[in-house]
């Protein structure tokens, strides 16, 4: 099955009354948009087992946002994008969690000079004094920002209270905040 080829209205149908309650309609809706949702978490490049756990997670985000569907008929759509978010973090942790491989006995390179490593130290002291000194709000989303690969701004946003079209300007002024107390500071470098 393809996007192009999903009766739209049927979804929209069977989502409408499954989301009254009839359990039959989750269960067809769930049976017709499972194996396009298990062929976009594979086309992400995810193996059988974790497509697999990548669609369940889906429609169980889809269980806890009945109430936040608006467009039924543009259901299929945001399960799609919902697959397609979960097997991209599904795929970074995969990355994250592959063993390294050995290392060499002897390392063939010089490690840093020890001035090299007290510079960067100090760097990331008056950095994170920096953001400590930042308003909460753009402590939260610079810390999402940092440590999350492609955060999900939907996330983000109902995490922090924030409308998803402001998550980016706000990001912006935040930095520049963040880059007017260091550069204000004149300790060190930062070039």
């Amino acid at each position: 099955m393809n996007v192009a080829k999903t009766d739209h209205a049927r979804v929209a149908t069977l989502f409408d009354a499954a989301r009254e309650g009839d359990r039959a309609a989750l269960d067809e809706l769930v049976s017709l948009l499972t194996p396009l949702l298990w062929q976009v978490a594979r086309d992400q490049g995810l193996d059988a087992e974790h497509a697999a756990d990548v669609v369940q997670t889906t429609w169980l985000r889809l269980l806890g946002s009945f109430a936040e569907i608006r467009s039924p008929v543009a259901l299929t759509g945001w399960l799609i994008t919902v697959t397609k978010r979960e097997a991209w973090r599904t795929g970074e942790k995969r990355q994250i969690e592959r063993p390294l491989p050995e290392l060499p006995e002897r390392l063939s390179e010089a490690s840093p000079a020890p001035e090299e490593g007290v510079l960067r130290e100090d760097q990331r002291v008056r950095l994170w004094r920096a953001v400590d000194n930042l308003p909460e709000r753009c402590r939260s989303l610079l810390r999402i920002v940092a440590f999350v690969h492609r955060p999900d701004y939907a996330e983000v946003g109902a995490r922090l209270g924030m409308p998803r079209g402001s998550i980016g300007p706000t990001r912006g002024r935040c930095l520049a905040r963040l880059r007017e107390q260091l550069l204000a500071n004149g300790e060190g470098d930062w070039l």
